[in-house]
């Protein structure tokens, strides 16, 4: 046996969208390609999201792959945003009809990857295996390491808890039952309402109010479906040239000098279209403070009049950030649920959880029993995924350490001292800013090409060069300054996780703008690449 030949060609790190594609293009050109994956089948973040009321906050229509025409006939959605069973359902039949699982080794976590600069290859240990690989190419999703805080008693409380990210598969029965849920990001705007629905009681522990509007969710009719597939390669190639590879109607105007009246019926239209759109009306939404508070105040005002008592409504209106700098939530009667006279809310920056007790928690002064908590507290981002994973590149430096003042990537695509290493949706590239479907397959589609030009050009190492890498991630600052985004104590920024550096992770600069540049790098040799013989 040859030494220096690796078993694989490719190790795919997870089987969600990203990892599903990533294996399908390698090996439709030859590449030797194999997949591990921690969970028990496809689906990524869609196999373990099951929380109640999990849902896309992206179209339906859009939210499923483009690579193959015959697939985006094929498959009939049932609603306007697909529910998470449907989403997994339809991963699930991509898997089926490509036969991708014969590729994927389920139920097995990646624990390290060291790099072996002697044969220019990975070795990669898995729960049970190590084996050798020429490139390794991470896809382990952005929002894929739950975030549970660490308050004192968590393990001494008695009765049942769960977090979203880690939901049960065979489900929660929550009737009847005094139910607390801890954190208000869109994970619990989406799962309260349907909580509210089935307990007894529900206690909202609320730390940093939201805004949200409405998704207006319903049923997709034979007729939407056969307009849209009709046009599919033409709408498919209007979103590529779009900020976040979403279609949506944007004035090429900014909101302060439209007329007051004017500009407060647009507002009432978009409200009524609902969705993640609703920010992009006007050009300056996300760069002028007095433009963004424009939009905070409607969306306020609609708060005020949807929720009955005045005092909760104004716990409910967020004040703390620019709406839009962390993702806007899309929810279906999340703030008509404090309407319910079995909801209450509890302020926990007026009154912090002390302690998790054996009986529920303690928030300020007050005791609050509980038979379940649920922990809607997110994930350490982009960052955490991989860092969890004890990757080693050139002279053992670890990944974690590279990191340790905040992600630095080229293009979010690799890392300087980790070479033949590749990171689809990475830090530093337009990824959570987008829908992840379009990030994902230029991301893919541009790792399989440049792989490809490697190996029939006989190069044995890619490797980001450093100087590209920190004038990129200067890059990735500068434009991320000139935005409101750095102004929210957001996970694009890290600022929920106890620790991690505030930096700006994704690359604001647009998902059109961005691939143009990538196209360019490709075009001009992989300029910033040391390809190495």
């Amino acid at each position: 046996m040859d030494e220096d030949r690796p078993q694989l060609d490719a190790l795919i790190i997870g089987a969600g969208f990203a990892g599903m594609y990533m294996l399908k293009t390698l090996r439709d050109r030859g590449f030797r390609v194999h997949v591990y994956e921690r969970g028990g089948d496809v689906g990524g973040t869609w196999y373990w999201n099951r929380y109640p009321g999990a849902r896309c906050d992206v179209e339906s229509l859009f939210y499923c792959y483009s690579f193959s025409e015959e697939l985006q006939q094929e498959w009939q959605w049932t609603e306007r945003y697909p529910a998470q069973p449907e989403i997994l359902r339809y991963a699930r039949h991509v898997a089926d009809r490509f036969d991708l699982r014969r590729d994927i080794t389920f139920r097995t976590e990646v624990r390290s990857a060291a790099y072996d600069e002697a044969r220019d290859q990975w070795v990669v240990r898995t729960d049970d295996e190590e084996l050798t690989t020429r490139f390794l190419i991470t896809a382990v999703g952005c929002l894929s390491a739950a975030q549970t805080p660490d308050f004192p008693g968590i393990d001494d409380f008695r009765g049942e808890a769960y977090h979203t990210a880690d939901w049960p598969h065979e489900g929660v029965d929550l009737t009847g039952k005094r139910v607390g849920v801890i954190g208000t990001g869109s994970s619990g705007i989406q799962a309260i309402p349907v909580i509210a629905e089935q307990a007894a009681h529900l206690t909202v522990f609320q730390r940093t109010a939201q805004y949200s509007v409405p998704a207006h969710n319903r049923p997709l009719t034979d007729e939407e479906q056969r307009q849209v597939k009709a046009r599919y390669a033409q709408l498919r190639a209007e979103a590529l040239r779009t900020q976040a590879g979403i279609l949506c109607e944007r004035h090429e105007v900014n909101a302060v000098d439209v007329p007051r009246e004017e500009l407060q019926a647009e507002l009432e239209r978009r409200w009524r279209l609902g969705g993640l759109t609703f920010c992009a009306a006007y050009q300056d939404t996300l760069v002028d403070p007095a433009a963004n508070e424009l939009f905070a105040e409607f969306v306020r005002d609609k708060i005020r009049s949807i929720v009955h008592d005045p005092d909760t409504a104004e716990l409910l209106c967020p004040r703390d950030f620019p709406i839009g700098t962390k993702r806007i939530c899309v929810d279906t009667g999340y703030f008509a649920t404090y309407n319910r006279p079995n909801v209450s809310l509890v302020d926990v920056r007026r009154n912090p959880i002390s302690a998790i007790t054996p009986t529920g928690l303690r928030a300020g002064d007050r005791e609050h029993e509980l038979d379940v908590i649920v922990f809607a507290t997110g994930f350490d981002a982009m960052t955490g995924p991989l860092t969890r994973i004890d990757i080693r590149g050139s002279g053992g430096r670890r990944l974690a350490d590279e990191w340790d003042a905040g992600p630095r990537t080229y293009l979010g695509l690799a890392c300087a001292g980790f070479p033949n290493m590749f990171t689809i949706t990475g830090p530093g590239s337009p990824s959570v800013l987008s829908n992840m479907i379009v990030s994902i397959e230029q991301h893919v589609e541009w790792i399989a090409e440049h792989l490809e030009h490697l190996r029939d050009n006989g190069v044995r190492r890619s490797e980001a060069d450093p100087e590209a890498q920190r004038q990129w991630s200067a890059h990735v600052d500068e434009v991320a300054a000139e935005t409101l985004y750095p102004r929210a104590a957001s996970w694009y920024m890290g600022a929920n996780v106890p620790g991690k550096p505030r930096v700006f992770m994704p690359y604001v600069g647009g998902v059109d703008v961005y691939r143009d540049i990538c196209d360019d790098v490709a075009a001009n040799g992989y300029r910033g690449f040391r390809l190495a013989g």
